[in-house]
């Protein structure tokens, strides 16, 4: 069967997971009774929850006797290591646009990849029916983009579709009048431009892994494209590791992809994307080949982390109160695991009950975080912080290009907070009531920023960034909170009458009722030093009546700690405490007094 291999890159929520489903569903893949969820290809909670696609998906349909292979790219920069690799699978890419939006950070930074790949575009303008939709200025806008990548002049000259993802229309024309419920534009657009898959059926067998996955019965799987040849399970071949060794081994199982299955097959051939499994170590970018004819094909880049953050096993008072799995074996096997399937993931043990894990971003690392969590386990993290680099005697820092778009109001506001965190501006662009803001700040600058960014624009601000590059480091701290915190002083429930003494201190984190302990962060300090409170106490009773009779006290609502603002908001001696159903802010050192203690020490 013929066959074409293409990948769909979008910035996020751009709707290339719903455009997949109708793809999926206008090519008669799912059966007539067969259930399909929306996005049906985010299958992680998390997935489906954020609205944004984590891990690289592959999937396969059938349209007018070919075999379309489509692989669903991550949009966020977090994630851009597979799409880079996924690049060295396909030979075609469906660029969604969102016709209102444009052009966005990834967009840049995933349509990059494909051109550095030498892939042939086309390009969906997405989200046709929106009110505000302007589809013209959009493809002008790509045409932009894509001269400022430096694109060839084939590259330049890319076939345009106008869709709506989620009702399933379609038309080459920007007229929405034109639209029609069908998706076939963009299947026979496929057939039409995208090339036959640039691999040799002939000649001994040749496989290079670009991603993994895992499952318990066969441990690690490598998934990648047959560049060369036929294989079959059970046959015997061997690897070209990234050393340059050579391992022997038994093919256990080969997997292929048709609509969401996945499907156990006996033979795959040149162009057919498959995951196979047998060697249990098998990496990214080592070579499969038949046994005596070892050709190693050229190494695939993998991004390195760039910022790192200490997991640990819970030392809280509570602990033990929620989770399942608490150990440093049961934490250490659950980090382990997850570097089987996550290439840009590393972890290095510190001592017997903490690692150091290091991976591309904070979306990165929180999204592993809340994976654990929901998994019943309990651990503690540290602040994250950068992953600094030599390179010729300089320390190096990574820097990362910002893109923010807010009302005019918060522009001066912003601008600030950007130059205390050692921003530099590139670009400064008005449009309407909008102002377009470029920027390349240094990725420790960032941390905490967004949760900042979103209070000072009322949420109305839109940011993205990614990474630039690794460039000398600047001297001037930069990121730090400026405000102290309360702490508590004692062990107990949480009490609304010394809540209510407190709330002209700062902000509360608790609300009444809440169990607290020694050490733990219960609020923000109105001014830059920490507090030790007491949020326990409660009001002495006496026998006599009171003229003026107790009124009920009225508190402020506490402010929402989600998983990314605790993260966002501790600093270099405070923790996160992580159960199943509680995020904790406390001290490294629970303990008032030994806590002044090292303070005073500190400062001497």
């Amino acid at each position: 069967m013929e066959k074409r291999n293409i990948a769909i890159i979008a910035h996020v929520d751009h709707g290339k997971t719903t455009l997949v489903d109708k793809l999926l569903e206008a090519s008669g893949t799912f059966r007539e009774n067969e259930e399909v969820k929306v996005r049906a290809l985010d299958s992680n909670d998390i997935e489906r929850e954020r609205g944004i696609t984590i891990l690289a998906k592959t999937t396969a349909i059938d349209y007018k006797g070919v075999r379309i292979n489509i692989l669903d790219t991550p949009g966020h920069a977090d994630f851009g290591g597979e799409v880079e690799r996924i690049m060295n699978m396909v030979d075609g890419v469906l660029l969604v646009v969102d016709a209102y939006e444009g052009t966005m950070p990834q967009t840049r930074f995933v349509l990059k990849k494909a051109l550095e790949a030498g892939v042939t575009p086309i390009v969906v303008v997405n989200k046709i029916d929106k009110d505000s939709a302007r589809p013209k200025e959009v493809v002008d806008e790509v045409i932009d983009l894509f001269i400022d990548l430096g694109a060839s002049l084939e590259q330049l000259d890319f076939p345009v579709i106008y869709a709506s993802a989620l009702s399933g229309t379609s038309s080459f024309d920007p007229d929405i009048n034109t639209q029609e419920k069908t998706m076939e534009p963009i299947l026979d657009t496929v057939l039409k431009y995208i090339p036959v898959p640039n691999v040799s059926s002939d000649g001994p067998f040749q496989f290079q892994p670009a991603l993994l996955d895992y499952n318990d019965f066969v441990g690690r799987m490598g998934i990648g494209l047959i560049k060369r040849g036929k294989v079959k399970a059970n046959e015997n071949v061997s690897c070209v590791r990234l050393d340059g060794s050579i391992k022997h081994f038994r093919i256990q199982k080969i997997i292929g992809y048709y609509g969401l299955n996945k499907i156990e097959v006996n033979e795959a051939e040149a162009g057919d994307i498959v995951a196979i499994a047998g060697l249990p170590d098998i990496s990214v970018g080592e070579t499969v080949c038949e046994s005596g004819k070892e050709e190693a094909l050229p190494k695939l880049r993998i991004d390195e982390p760039t910022l790192q953050m200490t997991f640990g096993v819970n030392t809280s008072p509570f602990s033990g109160r929620e989770g399942k799995f608490l150990t440093a074996r049961k934490i250490e096997e659950r980090l382990m695991k997850e570097t089987e399937r996550d290439v840009s993931l590393k972890v290095r043990q510190v001592d017997s009950e903490s690692w150091m894990v290091s991976g591309r971003g904070e979306l990165h690392l929180s999204i592993l975080i809340e994976n654990m969590r929901r998994e019943g386990y309990e651990l503690q993290v540290s602040k994250p912080e950068i992953i600094k680099k030599e390179i010729d005697g300089v320390i190096n820092e990574p820097y990362e290009d910002v893109d923010i778009e807010v009302p005019e109001e918060y522009v001066g506001p912003v601008i600030e907070l950007l130059g205390h965190r050692g921003g530099t501006m590139e670009n400064m662009l008005n449009k309407e009531n909008h102002t377009k803001l470029t920027y390349t700040v240094p990725s420790r600058g960032l941390i905490g920023f967004m949760t900042e960014f979103m209070t000072l624009t009322k949420g109305y601000g839109i940011i993205n960034h990614t990474f630039k590059e690794y460039a000398p480091m600047t001297t001037t701290e930069v990121g730090k909170r400026k405000n102290g915190v309360l702490v508590s002083m004692e062990n107990g429930k949480a009490t609304a009458y010394a809540l209510g003494a407190l709330e002209d201190r700062g902000i509360m984190f608790i609300e009444p009722g809440t169990d607290v302990y020694e050490g733990m962060i219960v609020g923000e300090n109105n001014h830059d030093n920490d507090l030790a409170v007491n949020v326990v106490k409660s009001k002495n009773l006496t026998n006599t009546r009171s003229a003026t009779k107790d009124h009920t006290v009225v508190l402020k609502r506490p402010r929402e700690m989600s998983l990314e603002v605790c993260l966002d908001y501790i600093n270099e001696d405070e923790l996160v405490e992580i159960t199943p159903n509680s995020f904790r802010l406390r001290k490294k050192i629970l303990n008032t007094n030994e806590r002044k203690k090292y303070e005073n020490k500190k400062n001497q």
